[in-house]
């Protein structure tokens, strides 16, 4: 019996754990902006939403917070410049209509910004 209690309280907290991570979407407005989360409560993607699509900046994080992807919708179409960041790596990918124009990858030692603020 007080194993199954100690395993009630585990799976309870864990529920209660999750539900802590659930997206969140506030209205800004014509806009609604869209919040997920990794599993320990960092924020994984932010941006926003227009008529139920992707829309404006988008941004998405690593587990530890550190900013790994940052770019631009347009009414769910990926458009423009899109940087990607990867240990001592910065790419940046042209988009033209949701396809990849051309790819530009910089290391550390080519003395360019390999991240931006949060």
């Amino acid at each position: 019996m007080k194993k199954i209690l100690v395993m009630t309280a585990i799976l309870f907290s864990m529920t209660l754990m999750a539900q802590d991570v659930k997206p969140t979407f506030v209205k800004h407005g014509d806009l609604v902006k869209g919040t997920f989360f990794h599993d320990n409560g960092k924020i994984r993607q932010q941006g926003f939403y227009k008529e139920g699509k992707l829309h404006g900046e988008w941004k998405s994080y690593d587990t530890t917070g550190k900013k790994i992807a940052m770019g631009q919708y347009d009414k769910g179409v990926k458009t423009g410049k899109w940087f990607f960041w990867a240990e001592d790596k910065l790419s940046e990918v042209n988009y033209d209509k949701n396809q990849i124009a051309d790819v530009t990858t910089w290391s550390g030692k080519d003395n360019v910004v390999v991240n931006y603020e949060n």
